[in-house]
Parts: C-alpha cells; structure tokens; sequence
C-alpha cells in the first residue's frame, strides 16, 4: 500500500490552530526525552511518561509521528500528540492509524486536547484515514475528548483493558 498523500510539515511551526503548534519532533527533542533530559521551553511537568512512551515510535521526518503540543501563547510545551506510525490498511482494508495524546496537569480542563486532536484529524481526514483510539475506562476526560472529536465506534477493549474507539475517515 501507498501512503496516504501527506506531506511532511515544510514550516517550523508545524499545525497551527488558534492556541497550539504542534511541532513534530526532531532527533534532539527525541533524544532529550528518551534520556531524561530537557531542552528550553518545556514546561517543568514535560516530558511525562505518555510523552517517553511515544519517543519510541518516532521515526526522522515521519509526518505521521509524535509531536509537541506547543502553547502559542505561553511559548512552552505543555504535551504531546501524534500517530503510532503511518496508517495501515485494517481488516476491512481502509487505511487506519492509532493517535494518542496527552498534557501536562496545569494544562487540563481548557479544551487544548480536544483542540490539538481536532487538528490534527484533520490531517488524517484530508488523507482518507480512520482514526482509532485506545482510553482507559476510567480517564473520563480522554473519553470526553474522542467524544468531542467524532470517536463515535467501539471496537471493544485491547489486552491493557483500554476502551478501543474509532473515528471513521471523513
């Protein structure tokens, strides 16, 4: 299968929306993370755990990888977002990519998740892909967010207990 027509982002402000950049991540953003370092401008509570887990599918200019949530506002990270991986064709052969997202504690609750995520399904809708995603039962607010977003299928629950959501392609 080919990928679907994306294209890496060719501007270092990555996604825009009105508050957020979200910026793809680079060798050293990964490196810092994966070795428990930190760079300017992230805030104290970045890189969280979520955040370690995804550098290890980050692959170099893979516009379908991890990225910093960004605020315009603040000019500091505040949480992460992206795709674990290109889409793949499921077992109904339309293409298919998991996203996972997440923010730092003092960023909740001002609908910067559900505004990040609606970006970047956005990328996902121009490409023709459906969106899955993987939540715990019990992170209300994640739930609330895919809800928000148009995860509107459940596919059940992964071998982690997570509730399997999907998006369908628009």
């Amino acid at each position: 299968m080919t990928e679907p027509s994306t294209q890496p982002d060719t501007q270092p402000a990555g996604v825009v929306t009105e508050r957020l950049r979200l910026v793809l991540w680079d060798e050293p953003t990964v490196t810092a993370i994966r070795d428990g370092g930190r760079l300017p401008g992230w805030h104290p509570e970045f890189p969280r755990e979520d955040d370690r887990g995804a550098a290890t599918l980050w692959r170099d200019g893979d516009p379908w990888g991890p990225r910093s949530i960004v605020s315009v506002k603040q000019q500091v990270v505040i949480g992460s977002i992206g795709f674990f991986g290109p889409p793949e064709p499921a077992d109904d052969d339309v293409p298919e990519v998991e996203v996972g997202y997440g923010l730092v504690g003092p960023a909740r609750g001002y609908g910067l998740a559900t505004e990040a995520l609606g970006a970047l399904l956005a990328r996902a809708d121009a490409a023709g892909v459906r969106v899955r995603a993987s939540i715990a039962p019990d992170n209300t607010a994640s739930l609330r967010v895919a809800a928000k977003a148009g995860f509107t299928g459940v596919r059940g629950s992964n071998e982690d207990g997570e509730l399997v959501l999907v998006r369908p392609a628009r």
